[in-house]
This record gives C-alpha cells, sequence and structure tokens, in this order.
C-alpha cells in the first residue's frame, strides 16, 4: 500500500469523523468525496468500507458515554448534563440502573422501522440512490427542514428533558425518523434528532439519543455488509479499513465534544444553510463541468 493510499484513507476517517454526528449526513458526503478522491479498491469493498468505517465514529461515543449506556457498574449514579435554563428551572435528573436498562429496551422499539424497512430493500436503495444528485436534493432539502424546525422550536416547550423521559410511543417514533434516513445525503442524525425536536425532546436529549441510537444500528449495518463482502480480505483491505476505522474514531471524539458543547449555546439553523449551501454547489458542479 503506497503512501498516496495511506493519505486518502486517513482523509476519509476525518470525513467520517467529522459528518457521522453533525447533522449534514456522513455517507452523502463520503459519495461525494469519492468523485474526487478515489481509493485504489473495488467498488464492492468500496460500499462497504463506506459503512464499516463507521465503526470507529460509534467506538467514540461508547467510549465518551460509558457511564451513561453501561448499566452493569456499581458506580452512583451521575447528574445528567443539562442546559442552564433546565437548571435554571430547578431540572436535575439520575440516569439509574434501570433508567439505563429501559433506554435500551426503547432504543431497540427505535431500530425496529429501521430493520423491518431498511434489510428488505438494502441493495435497491445503495442501487438507486447512491448518486450525486439524490445527496444534493437530500442536503437541500433537509437544510430547509432544519430552518423551519429552529422556527418552530422558538415557540414550543420542551417536555422531554432526559432520555428517561422518552416514552415508547415517542421512541418508535424517532424510530420512523430514523427510516428517512437511509435515503443518502439525508443524515441519520439529522433526521433522529429532529424527529426527537418536533416530539418535544431538547436538543441535548435529542443528540444523546441519537448517539445512543446509533450504536445497535452501525454495528448491525456494519456486519451486515461484512458478511454480503465475505471474510476474504488481503492485508491492503485490511489495512484500510483499520485506518480508516481508527482515524474516524479519534476524530469522532472530538466531534461529539464539539457538537454537545455547540448545541448548548446555538440552535442548528448553521448547519442547515451549510446543507443548502453544500447542496447548490454539488448541483451546480456536477451538472455544470460533469
Amino acid at each position: 500500500m503506497d503512501f498516496i493510499e495511506l493519505l486518502k484513507v486517513i482523509f476519509l476517517g476525518i470525513v467520517e469523523g467529522i459528518t457521522e454526528w453533525l447533522p449534514i449526513s456522513s455517507t452523502g458526503h463520503l459519495i461525494l468525496v469519492e468523485e474526487f478522491v478515489k481509493l485504489d479498491v473495488s467498488k464492492a469493498f468500496w460500499e462497504m468500507f463506506m459503512v464499516v468505517i463507521q465503526l470507529g465514529a460509534i467506538l467514540a461515543v461508547v467510549v465518551l458515554y460509558w457511564n451513561k449506556i453501561w448499566p452493569f457498574q456499581n458506580k452512583k449514579p451521575k447528574h445528567e448534563n443539562v442546559t442552564k435554563i433546565e437548571k435554571a428551572a430547578g431540572f436535575v435528573c439520575r440516569f439509574t440502573k434501570i433508567d439505563k436498562m429501559v433506554m435500551w429496551f426503547k432504543i431497540l422499539v427505535s431500530c425496529l422501522p429501521a430493520i423491518i424497512i431498511g434489510l428488505p430493500f438494502d441493495d435497491f436503495i445503495e442501487e438507486k440512490f447512491n448518486n450525486w444528485f439524490v445527496v444534493a436534493v437530500m442536503l437541500m432539502v433537509y437544510g430547509v427542514l432544519f430552518l423551519l424546525v429552529e422556527d418552530y422550536n422558538e415557540k414550543r416547550t420542551v417536555k422531554v428533558h432526559s432520555i428517561a423521559d422518552i416514552s415508547w410511543k415517542m421512541a418508535l417514533y424517532i424510530g420512523i425518523f430514523q427510516v428517512l434516513a437511509l435515503i443518502p445525503g439525508t443524515s441519520r442524525s439529522g433526521a433522529t434528532i429532529i424527529g426527537g425536536i418536533l416530539l418535544g425532546a431538547s436538543r441535548t436529549v435529542a443528540a444523546e439519543y441519537t448517539f445512543f441510537l446509533a450504536i445497535p444500528v452501525m454495528f448491525g449495518a456494519s456486519l451486515l455488509k461484512i458478511v454480503k463482502f465475505g471474510l476474504a480480505f488481503s492485508a491492503q483491505e485490511l489495512i484500510i479499513l483499520g485506518v480508516g476505522t481508527l482515524v474516524s474514531f479519534l476524530v469522532s471524539i472530538l466531534a461529539i465534544k464539539f457538537l454537545m458543547g455547540y448545541i448548548k449555546k446555538h440552535d442548528f439553523r448553521a448547519f442547515g444553510w451549510y446543507r443548502i449551501v453544500l447542496g447548490v454547489v454539488v448541483m451546480l458542479y456536477f451538472t455544470i463541468f460533469k
């Protein structure tokens, strides 16, 4: 494996680590980046790589939120992070072992729509929608939706201040929103965060639930892609997967910390405008120059 190919893998890992958690579509960005940064691999491996590289990003969530997601520990529960507004309202929540176990059952409920719809149509979606036009349209559509949701958000009253307050019905509805992310350019985190906010959750709760929901979803998706590809990896392919996943993990830690700090002081409008501008640029570039 030559040095240039290694630099490409590192760059792709950085793109994945940043875009997986910011609501701007990691798969969409990787599809677009492929137009300019092509790895010397087969099409089948590239399609598998785009999914499996996300395992690094998922491991970042596991590391950062271990105390919140692992129920079998003896440490005393800590106060959840709350916003200044929530603190001023006297809101404090303790995330207990029972809360964590119930949370995981709710997350399984949220996974059901994606399993029911995503598995049967995985090949069809990959064949028909993994292209620059769909990515550009979805970037713009969800960019506009973020702006509209934030306008709505200014007038609403937050009803869900903790993941423990998410109802079973709400968990199912968030799972339905996640199905929208099967189309590249949508953003899984973007779809579920929008869903959580519209259903009454605070930005912090919507974002954290999105992080936790990604763990089984992306592990399952990665396993499915690896099984479909087969386990006969060459040495170069193993290096590509290993380096890409490691870089994605390291960058994701920084991206998650940035996002959680950002949304405590700002809304999602900046991401909405970014999506719209990028979608327009992509549409113009491929229409004029390709």
